[in-house]
């Protein structure tokens, strides 16, 4: 029997047994995700999209109830409205027949003044006959010194309101207005962001909310995965890692396609951590690695999230 065959054979093995396992990099096949909150806690009253569905930045993706911010909009214009009515009242400044009636107060002052005037010296002379007592000449007196008054009174009105409305009230009014204004511009960006946009082109991997329900403010209520395809996160080995830098392009597997595909490394963390339990190869369990993300080619159909990845290295 010839022994020589079986004997190179068993050598082989034994070589090939003793040559060290090349080194490989494992991942999977992940997406930058976008979550989406709710700022207000209405209801749901529509939802425009589906798991799913790819979206444009602008897209709707749902809207809430706007009822409540309806009825403090109109409340804010009626106050815009109101404030400007005071406005223009303020620069149109006293109607005619207000500074009319005020002239007439003045003559019906000056012609009180001039009475009670004659009226007390009429009253002197008698108390120089001793015809009158001293105490209606004092109340006599009294009076004239309030109808002198009252001139003072009346023409202090008549000119204000001859002057017209003072320049700073009407700048205070004027505030109020911007005010008024800018509170109306904030309800209406409130209600705006009742309907929920799209913030980037993207697609949509969760509705965690029904038609409905109330989220709460700061809740989630849309997940989206962003770009046209996932990227690779790989865990480069050690050794690898002087060779690979952003803009290497690197050979991948992923499990379902056929063909290898070539990705382009765009980012590559500047730290080792240790291998993750599902990178894990028998070498590799005691070595630190490096996180890489690889942006894959343009595909026609997307790729799915959470495929296995391994890069092929020669």
């Amino acid at each position: 029997m010839n022994l020589k065959p079986v004997w190179s054979l068993g050598l082989f093995i034994a070589l090939a047994g003793c040559e060290e396992a090349p080194l490989i990099a494992v991942g999977q096949l992940e997406s930058d995700r976008v979550e989406v909150i709710a700022e207000s806690n209405e209801p749901i009253v529509e939802i425009a999209v589906v798991e799913g569905d790819a979206v444009t930045a602008g897209d709707p993706l749902l809207r809430q109830d706007s009822l409540r911010l309806d009825i403090r909009i109109r409340e804010a214009q009626a106050n815009i409205a109101r404030i400007e009515a005071v406005l223009a009242e303020q620069l149109a400044g006293p109607r005619q027949e207000t500074i009319a009636a005020t002239r007439a107060s003045l003559v019906q002052a000056r012609v009180e003044h001039d009475f009670r005037e004659r009226d007390l010296a009429r009253l002197a002379g008698l108390r120089e006959r001793n015809l009158t007592s001293i105490e209606s000449v004092d109340t006599a007196q009294m009076l004239l010194e309030s109808a002198a008054a009252r001139i003072d009174l009346v023409s202090a009105q008549l000119a204000e309101l001859e002057a017209g409305t003072r320049v700073e009230q009407v700048e205070q009014t004027r505030s109020l207005l911007n005010q008024a204004h800018a509170q109306l511009a904030s309800l209406h960006l409130d209600r705006d962001r009742l309907g929920i946009l799209a913030p980037v082109p993207a697609l949509v991997d969760s509705l965690p909310f029904e038609v409905g329900e109330r989220p709460r403010q700061g809740d989630v209520v849309a997940v989206l995965l962003t770009g046209t395809q996932p990227y690779a996160r790989v865990y480069i080995p050690e050794p690898l890692r002087v060779s690979i830098n952003i803009g290497s392009e690197l050979r991948l597997a992923i499990d379902g396609l056929d063909q290898v595909q070539t990705g382009t490394v765009r980012r590559i963390a500047a730290e080792a951590s240790f291998t993750p339990y599902f990178a894990l190869t028998e070498r590799d369990r005691s070595r630190l690695s490096y996180m890489a993300e690889i942006r894959l080619p343009e595909r026609d159909v997307r790729l799915p999230d959470g495929v296995p990845v391994q890069v092929l290295f020669d």
